[in-house]
């Protein structure tokens, strides 16, 4: 069974599709994004929630997830994604990247209709953050922060630290 060669966790808006977009093409490999499955399979992610619940969405997302994570591929997940109790167990076994971003940094991200947790903006995203964090930090391998926007600075570290072996420091400036 094949592994990811990189999995993309962290908070809503902190860059996870687009700095995995900028690794697979650094690297030449293929990337999943299990948001843009859930889509193709079931449609809009906020439409979803309005129609269906975050139950249904979870268990979309969860197919996604444990698809995705049989695949040599760059992957990034949704921010929740962390949530499921199966998908934390799989996460511990493949190398796993922390993207973080400010309060600041993000508060101009999440002007965005389509992220149906984040209706009440930055409160309802530091929330998410607030309980998550303890989950994204337990399972990273690597953790970056996107903060300043430089996206292609942040993808050539982590294509780097592919590269080196996935050495477990905490970080890499």
């Amino acid at each position: 069974m094949a592994i990811p060669l990189a999995v993309f966790i962290g908070p809503p808006a902190s860059g996870k599709s687009k700095v995995a977009k900028r690794v697979a093409a650094v690297l030449n490999v293929p990337r999943i994004d299990t948001d843009k499955l859930v889509v193709a399979e079931y449609g809009p992610i906020s439409e979803i929630f309005d129609t269906q619940g975050e139950t249904a969405f979870r268990k979309y997302e969860r197919e996604a997830v444990k698809n995705a994570l049989q695949e040599e591929a760059i992957v990034s997940l949704g921010g929740g994604a962390v949530l499921n109790e199966e998908s934390q167990s799989e996460l511990r076994r493949v190398p796993v990247v922390l993207l973080t971003v400010s309060e600041e940094a993000v508060a101009e991200r999440i002007q965005d209709p389509k992220r149906p947790l984040l209706r009440d903006g930055i409160s309802a995203w530091k929330k998410l953050v607030s309980e998550r964090l303890p989950i994204y930090q337990e399972l990273a391998w690597l953790t970056l922060d996107t903060s300043d926007g430089d996206l292609d600075a942040v993808a050539h570290s982590v294509a780097e630290w592919i590269r080196a072996g996935y050495p477990r420091e905490s970080s890499l400036s």
